[in-house]
């Protein structure tokens, strides 16, 4: 099983941070991917991801408009760093690249 976890943050912490969250939940779930996403809006952490969450994941997506708080609990885990528009309006280009990765590692 595909687990992929992603945390979204943008510059101004309001509609795109959130945006992006449900694009990658929508794209990932439409593979059968399970997928949790962390937000760091305007109103502070959400949806905090786990280290159980963290260990489980075979990819982690992160949003490089600004800095994600606590990205050092990532450390060995592989990166997808995309733009805060692109997890917007290409969620399912950035889980069809995921996929292609993945089965070369196999």
């Amino acid at each position: 099983m595909t687990r992929i976890i992603a945390v979204t943050a943008c510059p101004s912490g309001v509609a795109h941070t959130y945006m992006a969250a449900e694009a990658l939940e929508t794209a990932a779930k439409a593979k059968g991917w399970d997928i949790k996403v962390e937000t760091q809006g305007s109103i502070g952490l959400e949806n905090a991801l786990t280290a159980e969450d963290i260990a489980a994941a075979n990819m982690v997506i992160l949003t490089r408009d600004i800095g994600i708080k606590g990205e050092e609990r990532f450390a060995g885990k592989t990166i997808v760093r995309v733009n805060i528009s692109d997890a917007v309006k290409r969620a399912d280009a950035i889980m069809n690249k995921i996929d292609a990765h993945l089965a070369q590692m196999v």
